[in-house]
C-alpha cells in the first residue's frame, strides 16, 4: 500500500558541523557550509487524517529511518532532473499530543536552486508530500485487517469512531514539494500500485476484501480442476495419435499438443476420433452360431 502523506516546512538552520558531517556520508567528495543550504521539514505523523487514517505512533521510528538518504523532488515526478534535496537526518518529535517525523534535508546552494530556496526563505514553498509503503491497514475497532473487517472509517461502534492503522512500514521513496496538499498538517493522497516484485496472490491477499480473497480462491480452486481437464484432454489426443499411427513418437507428440490451444486440442480428439473409428470399426459383441429350436412351451400342459 503506498502513502503519499502531506507534511510541512518547518523552518531553516545554518549547517553545523555534526550536520555537515552526516551530509558527507552521502556525497561523492565532502561538502563545505557554504555549498550547502539546510532546511528541516514535518514528516508524517500519527494523527487521524481527512480520509479517517492515522499512522501507527510505533511505526514512526522504523519509518523515520526510512527515510534517511531519501531524495527530495517536485510534484512527485519520479526523474533525476526533479530532484534538488536529500534527507540526511531524521527523528520522532513530540507535539502535543502529535508525535511526528521530522527531517532534515540538504540541496546545494547553485545557480538551478535559487528561486527554490528564495521561495523556502521567503514562505512561498511550505507544503511538501511524503511518499512511502506500508504493508497493513489495521481497524481500530477490531484490530483485523481493515479491508477485510465489517467497520466503517468515521463510523462511531460503542463510543469510539473507526480509524484504518497504517502498519509495518516497508519503504520510503521520496518527499516533493506541492503546491496544493491534501490538508494543511497532515494530508494523505494514497493509491495502489502493481509492484513489479508482488504476485497477484499476494496483492489479493494484502490489499483486497475478504469477499474478493473469497472468489480469488474459488477461482484458483476452478483453475485446478481446469489444469487437470486439460492434462487429461492432451494425454487421450497423444493416445489417438499413437493408435493411428502417424509415425510421430510420444516425446515429439507432447512437445507439439502442449503449446496447442485447448480449443484446438478438442478439435484435434474429434477428428482422431473419427479416424480410428474408421480404421477400426467395432465387431459384433455376440456374433450369430445358429438359429435357436424354437420352443412354444407345450412340454409344461397337462
Amino acid at each position: 500500500m503506498d502513502i503519499k502523506r502531506s507534511a510541512g516546512i518547518a523552518g531553516t538552520a545554518a549547517v553545523t558541523e555534526a550536520q555537515l558531517e552526516k551530509i558527507n556520508r552521502l556525497t561523492r567528495r565532502p561538502l563545505t557550509a557554504g555549498e550547502i543550504y539546510v532546511f528541516s521539514v514535518r514528516l508524517c505523523d500519527d494523527q487521524i487524517d481527512r480520509d479517517g487514517e492515522r499512522f501507527d505512533t510505533a511505526a514512526l521510528p522504523k519509518l523515520a529511518e526510512l527515510f534517511v538518504g531519501k531524495t527530495g523532488i517536485v510534484d512527485h515526478a519520479w526523474s533525476a532532473e526533479n530532484q534538488t534535496a536529500r534527507i540526511f537526518e531524521t527523528g520522532v518529535m513530540q507535539d502535543g499530543a502529535a508525535r511526528y517525523i521530522k527531517a532534515w534535508a540538504y540541496m546545494l546552494r547553485c545557480e538551478k536552486n535559487e528561486t527554490l530556496i528564495a521561495e523556502i526563505d521567503g514562505g512561498i514553498k511550505k507544503e511538501v508530500s511524503v511518499g512511502c509503503s506500508m504493508g497493513r491497514r489495521v481497524c481500530s475497532v477490531c484490530g483485523e485487517d481493515y479491508d477485510g473487517c465489517p467497520h466503517q472509517k468515521g463510523e462511531r461502534y460503542g463510543g469510539e469512531v473507526c480509524t484504518a492503522v497504517l502498519c509495518e512500514p516497508k519503504d520510503a521513496y521520496e518527499f516533493s514539494f506541492v503546491a496544493v496538499p491534501a490538508q494543511p498538517a497532515a494530508g494523505v493522497v494514497k493509491r495502489l500500485r502493481g509492484a513489479g516484485a508482488a504476485t497477484l496472490g499476494e496483492l489479493v491477499e494484502k490489499q483486497s476484501s475478504r469477499g474478493v480473497r473469497d472468489e480469488y480462491k474459488s477461482l484458483l480452486l476452478a483453475a485446478e480442476d481446469g489444469r487437470k481437464w486439460r492434462a487429461e484432454l492432451l494425454g487421450e489426443v497423444v493416445r489417438l495419435v499413437l493408435t493411428v499411427d502417424l509415425g510421430l513418437d510420444e516425446t515429439t507428440l507432447r512437445t507439439v499438443t502442449e503449446r496447442m490451444e485447448t480449443a484446438e486440442l478438442m478439435r484435434m480428439k474429434q477428428g482422431l476420433t473419427r479416424c480410428a473409428a474408421g480404421m477400426f470399426p467395432p465387431d459384433a459383441q455376440l456374433p450369430q452360431a445358429g438359429r435357436r429350436e424354437e420352443k412354444c412351451g407345450d412340454e409344461f400342459l397337462i
